[in-house]
């Protein structure tokens, strides 16, 4: 990507995000230019800090920063009582919503045949 047009380059990395087009990708793109350097600074540095330090808790899959996560580390919570999800926005959905006193597994994926995830891709195994 060196020596293509930073402007360019910003507004096709913010186009791989999910439900962002080349147009939301653009607008996006100007609003960082003309925003306060701090701005654009901070974003940055949020970028590199979760790449640097948010991994998946040891026990359940839901990210973190810590070996496990707020939710594993809360002794309140039952551990014989496990919900498992697909994804962590599935976790953070029923957490949002309240009730649930347990614990969780996040599978990170579903099966599907036809784009090759199988139950080797999950995690399963760690489940079990």
């Amino acid at each position: 990507m060196t020596g293509r047009d930073p402007i360019e380059q910003l507004v096709s990395l913010l186009a791989r995000l999910p439900g962002v087009g080349p147009k939301t990708a653009t607008r996006l793109a100007f609003h960082l230019i003309t925003a306060p350097p701090e701005y654009p600074r901070a974003l940055a540095e949020a970028l590199v800090t979760l790449v640097d330090r948010v991994r998946p808790c040891g026990l359940c899959g839901n990210f973190t920063v810590e070996e496990r996560c707020r939710i594993c580390g809360d002794p309140r919570r039952d551990p014989g009582l496990i919900c498992v999800v697909s994804r962590v926005q599935d976790l953070l959905a029923i957490e949002r919503a309240g009730g649930f006193g347990g614990r969780y597994h996040v599978l990170h994926g579903l099966l599907s045949a036809l784009d090759g995830i199988g139950p080797e891709d999950l995690r399963i195994a760690e489940l079990l």
